[in-house]
């Protein structure tokens, strides 16, 4: 199976050595290249591409308000967000705008390709630092309230979420469990459907804001 890429970046140097890299692979190709947010809507819309690889900073529209109206017409592919900046502000609104991967510009090539793969997967991908300042920054908040969405899940759903969230793959999530892979992936589905949410990174971060899970929990 081949994964279709759409390189969104204002920035033709920087979309060109993107395009070397992922088109160096087998199993990705580049579906076309967007300069602005505005062409990035039309070519996605257009090409219906499985990966967006989309810049914070563009003209016109920004990477972030793209993101958001991409998800909130349902477009199937999923998009990772790529910056040169480590700022909280532009993770956190990536994250809530439907991003399913958060990576910095100046990761390495084969971080690029694993993430490309990872989430055209179904999973969801954050760079370790931007982890890290997801769970200083939850630390800092109020407890808040248990979200009522909680009550939907069953006893098993809720410790799979609380060690999803603590960042475990699905083969830990297996060992811990004494499950399949198979069925913690069933599990994990169940969950993201009852709550209403896209994926993985989504469903870190609703942990942490219903304080299911708390920093400092592993």
């Amino acid at each position: 199976m081949t994964i279709s890429v759409v390189l969104a970046d204002d920035q033709p140097l920087v979309r060109s050595g993107f395009r070397l890299i992922v088109e160096a692979e087998d199993d990705i190709e580049v579906a076309g290249e967007a300069g602005d947010g505005e062409e990035t809507l039309a070519l996605v819309r257009m090409t219906k591409p499985d990966i967006v690889l989309m810049d914070v900073q563009m003209p016109k529209l920004n990477g972030l308000e793209a993101t958001h109206r991409l998800v909130a017409e349902g477009v199937a592919s999923r998009i990772i967000i790529l910056t040169t900046f480590e700022q909280d502000d532009y993770v956190f609104a990536a994250l809530r705008a439907g991003a399913s991967g958060f990576m910095l510009k100046n990761a390495g090539p084969e971080d690029l390709v694993h993430a490309v793969r990872i989430v055209a997967g179904g999973d969801a991908l954050l760079a370790p630092s931007v982890t890290r300042r997801l769970i200083q920054d939850y630390a800092q908040r109020p407890a808040p309230p248990k979200n009522v969405g909680l009550s939907e899940l069953t006893q098993r759903e809720l410790e799979v979420l609380r060690l999803l969230a603590t960042g475990k793959s699905n083969a830990e999530l297996a060992a811990q469990l004494y499950l399949g892979e198979g069925t913690v992936k069933t599990h994990v589905s169940h969950l993201l459907r009852k709550l209403g949410l896209r994926d993985r990174v989504q469903a870190v971060v609703f942990a942490y804001e219903t304080g299911l899970v708390e920093p400092g929990d592993s």
